[in-house]
Order: C-alpha cells, then structure tokens, then sequence
C-alpha cells in the first residue's frame, strides 16, 4: 500500500448555466414551415446570412417568421473581434460580382416587407467594400421597390469619402452601425482597428450626409460594464441623433479562451426593461431591449414604431 496520499479528480471548468430567459425554443407548425422555406431561398441563392455565421440565437424566431439577415461581401471578415464567430481572414476573396443579383432574387422570392443586409469589413478594398455594399441595396430595391432596407455596416477604416459615395442617392431607410461595447472595453472587445469614437463619428457622419435616413445602433451587455457606462453610452449616442438602439445580452459563441470572451454577468429581463426606460427617456425613437435581442432582430417592426414618432 502507497504511504502517497491519492490526488484528487478535478473536474474540467465548465460554463454557468444559462438562465431560462436564454432558452431559446425551435419552431414547430407554420413556423417550422416558414423556417423551411427560408432556408431554401438562403440555401438556392448560394447566400450568406449572419443568422448562420455568428450564431445567433434568434436564429429559430426569426427564419419562423420568415426573415432573415443576409450577410454580404463574403463569409471571411478582415477583423478579429472577441466576441464573433464569422472567420477572420486577412486577404479574402474578392466579393462576388453576381452576389447583388442573387441577393434581390431572394428578397423578392420571399416576399419581405423589410430586409436588413450586414456585412463583413474588408479593410483589404480600397473603399472598404463601400461600393460592393451600395450595388447589394441598388439591386434589392430594383427587384422589390416595396421593401423598406435597412443597411449594418463597417466602419469604412474611416473613409469618408467612401461613406459619402455610398450613400449619396442610395435607396435606404436605415442605417446601422454597430457601437458594440462601452467605449472602455474597446481594446478588450473590439479588433484594435475599431473604437467606439469611429463608430459614433460613421453614425454621426451618416446623419449629417442623409438627415432623412434612420439611424441605428446596438450594445451588449455582460462584457464587463457598468450601468453607468451604459447609460453614458445611450447619451454620447442621441447625441450624433442616433434614432433607434438595441440592447442585448452577450453570449460566447465558443467555448471562452484565446479567441472568445467569457461572460461577465447575465443581466436580468428587468435590466432590460429599465434600459428600455432610459432610452426611450433620452430621445431614442425606438428600442429593442431584452436577453435574447441582437442588432437585427424584428426590425422592421422597430423601423415602423419609430416612424410613427419621427414622421418619416
């Protein structure tokens, strides 16, 4: 018998446990149906959706109700944010030049009353892809002049004039442009190429070029930040006259190491409401705000209610 005392089994560290509000549920009856059919005009079209890439977990909910978000200008994107799963490459290839057609064939197939087009960065083109992202809304609205677009992009690497190019003229109702985190986790969040300072000047910039465009912007929560940084956050952007903003909860969309970030806190669906509060209190037109909330989420419903304030 060994006089070594036995060492004990330690048990590898695993994730909290997602509250119940985070649960999402899969579709069933007609909207299972519709989730079928919108992954047929996603799969046919030879598409991209951020649904898919960034795992989204209002993938079910969205698809059931036949929406989704189509992402462009291919499926690798030049940075590498901690809290994104679409693939970081720095040469990708180039965007595919039939892509504008074939998005416009599946907006029109499905019938859409709104559609929202994200992108990827391609700090590697010159314009920063602007002209691959204005083709993509010109067709759309060509092949469905009913559709109302709503547009999230990049932040350009802060080309102006490539900003300016892209929406001069352009038939879009709104534009989005993501803020991410408060501005004090930037360097942990964010690729070192973006801050919350570029992105409040595209959003302000934005504005002042197409003052009759909506604009938009989102934060997640349970990176690290405080109430009070949140609340600086919704002030510094009705300040550039952003109208509407969404709130919602961030979820590691791999296990936490190297690449992604772990999450901080769970925030409550009472969080959520009371930030819904605030905004609505600040001058924000509309707001979406809940655990399950991403940047796109119902968004045309969103772009509705807050044409009923601004008269747009």
């Amino acid at each position: 018998m060994s006089n070594s005392a036995e060492l004990p089994i330690v048990a590898p560290p695993s994730r909290p446990r997602l509250p119940q509000w985070l649960r999402a549920q899969p579709p069933s009856g007609e909207a299972l149906t519709l989730f079928n059919r919108t992954r047929g005009a996603v799969d046919d079209g030879g598409l991209h959706t951020v649904c898919e890439e960034a795992k989204c977990p209002n993938l079910h909910d969205c698809w059931g109700r036949g929406t989704a978000t189509f992402m462009i200008a291919g499926k690798e994107c030049t940075r590498g944010c901690r809290f994104c799963s679409v693939e970081t490459l720095r040469a990708p290839a180039p965007p595919e030049e039939d892509e504008p057609q074939h998005l416009a064939d599946a907006v029109s197939r499905m019938n859409l009353d709104h559609v929202v087009i994200t992108v990827v960065n391609r700090d590697d083109q010159a314009d920063g892809g602007a002209g691959h992202y204005r083709k993509c809304v010109e067709a759309v609205h060509d092949a469905a002049p009913h559709v109302t677009i709503e547009l999230l992009s990049s932040d350009l690497a802060g080309n102006w004039q490539a900003l300016a190019d892209m929406l001069d003229g352009i038939p879009l109702d709104v534009f989005a442009h993501n803020v991410e985190c408060v501005e004090r986790l930037d360097k942990t969040v964010r690729d070192p190429r973006a801050s919350f300072e570029l992105s409040l000047e595209m959003l302000r910039r934005a504005k002042e070029l197409r003052p009759d465009m909506v604009t938009k912007s989102s934060l997640m929560v349970g990176l690290g930040e405080t109430n009070a940084e949140i609340t600086e956050s919704m002030q510094r952007l009705r300040s550039v006259d952003v109208d509407l903003i969404t709130f919602g909860q961030y979820l590691a969309p791999g296990r936490p190491g190297e690449r992604y970030l772990a999450v901080d806190r769970y925030a409550t669906p009472e969080e959520f409401n009371a930030w819904a509060d605030e905004a609505l209190a600040l001058g924000f037109a509309g707001v979406a705000s809940g655990p399950m909330v991403r940047s796109s989420f119902r968004a045309g419903e969103l772009l509705a209610d807050a044409r009923k304030k601004v008269n747009r």
